[in-house]
């Protein structure tokens, strides 16, 4: 393992993710402009060989995203069907989605 990798796992979306600086993440909708910087909840930073997992130690790391643009998600075709009855319901869902690019874990 290199010395000089920094990543960093966070809370996003009710999902987590592995970033480090430049990485883009794709997560549940979050409200804010384009351009706007946005502050992610860090679970676990790895530091070179040092891992950092302490609720007190995490409180003073920062990481900061920057919102690139918002999208949508694939859609998902819902189809609802019951024999001989006649009952038959089709739906669609896309999914609201924001892509940010991680700027800094300090």
């Amino acid at each position: 393992m290199s010395s000089n990798v920094v990543y960093a796992i966070v809370k996003a979306g009710g999902r987590q993710e592995k970033v480090s600086v430049g990485d883009v993440v794709v997560v549940d909708r979050l409200s804010g402009e384009v351009g706007q910087s946005v502050e992610l909840q860090p679970l676990m930073l790895v530091d070179g060989e040092k891992v950092t997992t302490g609720a007190d130690d995490l409180a003073k790391v920062k990481v900061t995203a920057e919102i690139v643009r918002d999208e949508k998600g694939p859609k998902i075709s819902i189809m609802k069907f019951k024999n001989k009855t006649g009952y038959r319901r089709r739906q669609g869902y896309r999914s609201s989605l924001t892509r940010l690019k991680v700027t800094g874990i300090k």
